[in-house]
């Protein structure tokens, strides 16, 4: 996997658009950050829950590993691009991509569903 595939992939997500963040690429959907590329283009990230990290890093140890410190503990998932496929990178993406919807979803502030009567 090329960083200009990963790309592809990341922006082939509904309503994702390329920023740039701390001097990398980011991606971004839902006004969130759902995945990077890491300088050097040798890795990137998505950004995962925690129960979808533990799933993907038992199943391809090769290829995922939780990112350091508390962002890894959170559930940013580093992608070794070297050792991933198209089909298990779309996997993660597309959860990744999820996950930023619905972290927005829980920010929206909430309609009432009392109406006024007079």
């Amino acid at each position: 996997m090329t960083a200009n595939q990963f790309r592809k992939i990341a922006l082939g997500m509904d309503g994702a658009i390329e920023g740039a963040h701390m001097g990398h690429p980011d991606f971004r959907a839902f006004g969130r950050i759902f995945a990077t590329l890491h300088q050097g283009n040798k890795t990137g990230m998505v950004q995962l829950t925690p129960e979808q990290q533990a799933v993907f890093v038992r199943d391809h140890p090769d290829a995922f590993l939780p990112e350091s410190g508390a962002w890894g503990r959170s559930g940013s998932t580093r992608v070794v691009l070297a050792s991933i496929d198209e089909d298990t990178l779309g996997e993660a993406m597309t959860l990744a991509w999820k996950n930023a919807g619905e972290k927005q979803k829980r920010r929206e502030p909430k309609k009432s569903s009392k109406s006024k009567r007079r």
